[in-house]
């Protein structure tokens, strides 16, 4: 278990570092599945594991001057507190719930995968900004802000595509914004759920968030250097498909909860 574990820390810094997205779609699971952490404690780690492997990823990028930081503020802000706001949400909601919506999450973002696997001419060349949609930035961030403090997700895979068509970003330059973004957003999130859980007498792991992230902050470097060698659009289309398996996967075994036999209660028994 603690191979795998660290392969898909591994991973997890890879898909940062080539797409700016992904990392918290695999963290969670991971955590949940193979650790055996729950409840808004796997949530709350997610979230610091992912947002402490962005806040190593997006070295690099900002010494490659592809980080922009006005439009960062401009969508991190509205994000921030919407991430604040839904993980107080989510501190509320069952946990079965929120993992299955955070299935949904990850079909919706297979969707997205697909569409945009067939690479289009002059994304990756562009290096100055069209004119932004600053309204539909803000309200956008607000609404992945709140995503990522109910699901305990970083939100890559919608904030590259928001700064992609909203902010008119070319790809490079939004995956490089998206990184500083989730590092925002996670931090915010993951002090929430930290404030629900020491009100309930519980706490992470710091030993796992350690090892996450130092094993993830290797993987961002690595798909930093590897990115410009290998197909986006294989990428993407092999990264779907995973997404789909492990989504319905995780609505197969969370459904099944609401459908199993109720546990039998000692004190209801009749003595003899």
């Amino acid at each position: 278990m603690l191979i795998l574990s660290l392969a898909g820390a591994l991973v997890i810094g890879i898909t940062l570092g080539l797409m700016g997205s992904g990392g918290s779609i695999l963290t969670l699971p991971l955590l949940v599945y193979l650790l055996g952490r729950e409840g808004d404690i796997a949530f709350a780690e997610s979230l610091a594991i992912v947002g402490g492997i962005a806040a190593f990823g997006v070295i690099p990028h900002a010494r490659k001057g592809l980080v922009e930081w006005r439009t960062a503020l401009l969508f991190g802000i509205p994000s921030m507190a919407g991430a604040y706001g839904g993980a107080y949400i989510g501190g509320w909601m069952n946990d079965t719930l929120q993992l299955i919506l955070f299935a949904g999450i990850m079909l919706a973002a297979s969707i997205f995968m697909f569409r945009k696997s067939k690479p289009k001419s002059g994304d990756a060349s562009e290096e100055e900004p069209a004119k932004p949609m600053p309204v539909l930035v803000v309200l956008q961030g607000a609404a992945v802000g709140v995503i990522t403090g109910i699901v305990g997700v970083g939100g890559g895979f919608l904030i590259v595509p928001a700064l992609v068509l909203l902010a008119r970003l070319p790809i490079h330059r939004a995956v490089a914004t998206s990184l500083l973004v989730i590092a925002a957003n996670s931090a915010v999130a993951f002090t929430r759920y930290s404030i629900g859980l020491s009100d309930k007498g519980q706490h992470v792991d710091w030993g796992i968030i350690a090892t996450f992230i130092a094993v993830g902050a290797m993987g961002t470097f690595v798909g930093k250097a590897v990115g410009g060698r290998i197909s986006q659009a294989g990428l993407r289309r092999v990264f779907a498909i995973f997404l789909v398996v492990m989504g319905i996967v995780i609505i197969a075994k969370e459904s099944s909860k609401y459908f199993a036999p109720p546990e039998p209660d000692p004190s209801a028994q009749v003595p003899d």
